[in-house]
């Protein structure tokens, strides 16, 4: 990935809270690799795992690590901003969420999508979901993933 790239995504990131921000935080795409790969190592029995970076006024960041598919998911208030660090995936997006329950107040889970668009992604791409879009990441069992995520609340 390109510092250039790693650069404005950050700085579009950074639009979100730009009004008062509380610290100007700076990650490598070396070192974002180096966590990812320490992340590899805590994989929970739904081959996941994540750190929490920053926490903002109505955002907060994080990076995460998968080997191995996701639950479809729906943040009701939440919008997402993923920039892709390592590995491929293919990322589900709409239609309707299979075996809907809710997680916690805003979040909605299940098992799957029914219909969406599939848009495949790797290293360096940029993805913004808006709330309450259905969403899914699809990945190979046993091949790293690995995404700085931007959580943004309306």
């Amino acid at each position: 990935m390109s510092k250039k790239l790693l650069t404005v995504v950050l700085l579009i990131a950074g639009a979100a809270f730009a009004a008062n921000p509380p610290a100007v935080n700076y990650y490598s795409a070396a070192e974002l690799q180096q966590m990812g790969q320490k992340l590899g190592a805590k994989l929970n029995k739904a081959k996941f795992a994540s750190d929490n970076l920053e926490k903002y006024t109505n955002s907060y960041t994080m990076l995460a690590h998968r080997e191995g598919t996701g639950s479809a998911e729906v943040h009701e208030h939440d919008a997402d901003l993923f920039l892709v660090v390592q590995g491929d995936a293919t990322l589900v997006t709409g239609g309707k969420i299979v075996e809907p329950h809710t997680d916690k107040p805003g979040e909605i889970r299940g098992d799957s999508i029914e219909g969406g668009k599939r848009q495949k992604l790797s290293a360096g791409d940029v993805i913004h979901i808006a709330p309450n879009v259905p969403h899914q990441l699809l990945i190979e069992n046993g091949k790293p993933f690995t995404y700085f995520v931007m959580k943004v609340t309306d």
